[in-house]
């Protein structure tokens, strides 16, 4: 490797360990708590070398929205491609599958989820998402549900009258949210005799599913 590539390569890797660093600040911390001077002393940096890589705390931490909903993106649609290559056709068991893709998200992932969704934003909030990215099923993890959701509307899998497709996406990920939340909240809380979170998202996501679903005739 040239010394060009060594000083990019080094280069990122003090964006990333800025980026981690800022992270986990601001779920400790809140948007206000947080200043460019804390994340360089978290890290045993200057705040000259902070403000190489970013020039505020608003695109520090616009630029940590932006990957982190982009990676949850992604998630989904690995997880599609896997259910493509299985043949999975029914349009509800692909919701079902999401669902359990975006728990399993949280649960690897619980910094990145506390950030992005418990978290309070800063107001206005720097945009998540570019005009490329909004409403983009491949880019954008609400427009990915939507278009799920979109699908089984479509294909007649839903109750009669179920077909407001925001408010049934909004509900399925109000319900996938309150697992994976309580799941991260709840940390080694020994009040409570926890079932395994496989077991729960399974159970919660059968339940939503039977709500929402047609009934056999």
């Amino acid at each position: 490797m040239g010394s060009r590539e060594r000083r990019q390569r080094e280069k990122l890797e003090t964006r990333d360990k800025i980026l981690e660093a800022a992270r986990e600040l601001f779920v400790q911390h809140g948007y206000e708590g947080v200043s460019m001077r804390k994340v360089a002393e978290k890290i045993e940096y200057s705040p000259t070398t902070i403000y190489l890589h970013f020039a505020d705390k608003e695109s520090l931490f616009k630029e940590l929205c932006q990957r982190d909903f982009a990676h949850l993106a992604r998630v989904f649609q690995e997880g599609a491609k896997r259910q493509q290559r299985g043949m999975q056709a029914d349009p509800a068991q692909r919701l079902l599958q999401a669902g359990l893709g975006y728990i399993q998200f949280g649960a690897q992932y619980p910094n990145h989820y506390k950030l992005m969704f418990m978290t309070p934003h800063p107001k206005p909030l720097p945009d998540k998402c570019d005009d490329q990215r909004k409403g983009n099923p491949e880019l954008d993890a609400y427009a990915f549900l939507k278009h799920g959701v979109q699908q089984a509307i479509d294909a007649g899998v839903f109750r009669e009258g179920l077909n407001d497709v925001e408010l049934v996406s909004q509900i399925l990920w109000s319900a996938v949210h309150g697992v994976i939340s309580l799941e991260i909240a709840k940390s080694n809380d020994g009040w409570v005799d926890w079932r395994p979170l496989r077991q729960r998202a399974e159970l919660m996501l059968d339940a939503i599913m039977r709500g929402l679903l047609k009934r056999e005739e």
